[in-house]
């Protein structure tokens, strides 16, 4: 008897340790699935309407994954793996794709912990970002005469569409007084036009019903967000110039301010790192694209031009709602990019223009995020650009380069 219940422990023994070890592997198994299989996904945000903002993303590795719109691609290597979850840490922005994984499949939401904004998201490997369901009826390559809110006398304003089409594919954007919709992509539908971006920070949507010579449709921002456009072609179309939104009231003829940067130490323009130099101020945000695409422009001309008696001072008037958060935003920003000139923190809890305004009572207006000064060497405000025309613009962004290293020239040269 004592023998035979010896074996039937051992054996009892050997199938716990069987079972035991089929967990363990049961475990890895499941790690392992976790993360992103290789190949090109099919990513989608929820939208109003029961529309959804589709893009399209690469994954390299479980460690990388490359955002593609247009010609534009965002590297995405700060990715965490948790149980059945990953988690895609945007560049510079405070956003997160917080999904869980099964196979070739995800589903989660996009967040942004610092607005409170949270938007379901589902992706799903091998699909295109659009699929047209018939042949085109109308090519829309050349430049529109546009109208968001063109409704509404309180929200309406002016943009022009730059578009090229190949076949039924099209890219371009939409130019405003005050930046641009970055690079958008999609296709012609029959006659319906469908772009869309997702940059980070923010998921856009343009549908619209096209003739040759019209557009009516719907822009969609996220989930939060819907407003009607038209357009009408117009190829000698163009915008206000955006030297003239913005300038000093009557009775001044300085800027003047004085904001802590990220190390603690306040600093004004009465410094003396500022005297008898060219001076660029920079007004931004961390969490915004078009000035993320100002930021990189600006920080590669300083590294080359700093030795030339110019100098660069960015103002982030951030939404983050303590100032430990917005000091880390900024720090992200300046860490991703390489930024060597100092971002001073001017306002946390709200980057409402208006509020930016009272911070710089000289100006008439804050239109925009960015606004850049430019300072003459006797510290007199020459010019102020409202807006930014990043690389989504083609043309209008090599002629802003032109213009600003020529201006910045003859104020050097002074």
């Amino acid at each position: 008897m004592c023998l035979f219940r010896i074996l039937k422990k051992r054996l009892a023994m050997r199938q716990f340790t069987v079972l035991l070890i089929g967990v363990v592997l049961m475990g890895c198994q499941k790690k392992e699935s976790s993360q992103l299989e290789a190949g090109v996904y099919r990513g989608a945000f929820e939208a109003q309407d029961n529309e959804t903002i589709p893009f399209t993303f690469e994954v390299i590795s479980p460690t990388l994954v490359k955002l593609h719109n247009a010609e534009e691609v965002i590297d995405v290597d700060e990715i965490e793996y948790k149980n059945d979850s990953v988690y895609m840490h945007i560049p510079v922005f405070e956003s997160v794709i917080s999904a869980t994984v099964d196979k070739d499949k995800m589903t989660g939401f996009y967040i942004k912990p610092n607005s409170g904004k949270k938007v379901p998201f589902s992706a799903t490997l091998g699909t295109d970002r659009f699929i047209a369901d018939g042949p085109s009826l109308v090519d829309v390559t050349g430049n529109w005469e546009t109208i968001f809110s063109p409704y509404s006398e309180e929200d309406r304003y002016i943009a022009k569409g730059i578009f090229k089409q190949e076949g039924s594919h099209v890219t371009g954007t939409f130019r405003t007084t005050t930046g641009d919709y970055r690079y958008l992509e999609g296709v012609m539908d029959g006659n319906q036009l469908k772009l869309s971006t997702f940059d980070g920070s923010h998921a856009f949507l343009f549908v619209a019903s096209t003739t040759d010579s019209t557009m009516s449709g719907m822009f969609y921002s996220g989930n939060h967000w819907k407003e009607p456009f038209v357009a009408k072609r117009n190829e000698n179309y163009e915008l206000p110039d955006e030297d003239s939104l913005t300038f000093l009231k009557e009775g001044y003829d300085k800027v003047d301010f004085s904001f802590k940067d990220t190390n603690g130490q306040m600093v004004s323009l009465n410094d003396a790192m500022f005297k008898d130099k060219v001076v660029v101020v920079q007004l931004m945000g961390s969490w915004c694209p078009n000035c993320l695409d100002e930021t990189r422009y600006l920080s590669e001309y300083y590294k080359g031009h700093k030795a030339e008696g110019v100098e660069f001072v960015a103002l982030a008037f951030e939404y983050a709602k303590t100032e430990e958060l917005a000091l880390k935003a900024i720090k992200r920003l300046q860490e991703r990019i390489e930024v060597e000139y100092p971002i001073l923190l001017a306002q946390f809890g709200s980057s409402d223009k208006s509020k930016a305004q009272e911070k710089l009572p000289m100006l008439n207006h804050v239109w925009s995020y960015p606004t850049t000064i430019f300072i003459d060497k006797k510290g007199q405000v020459r010019k102020i650009h409202t807006g930014f025309n990043g690389p989504a613009t083609g043309e209008k962004y090599e002629e802003f380069k032109i213009n600003f290293e020529a201006f910045i020239n003859t104020l050097l040269k002074e």
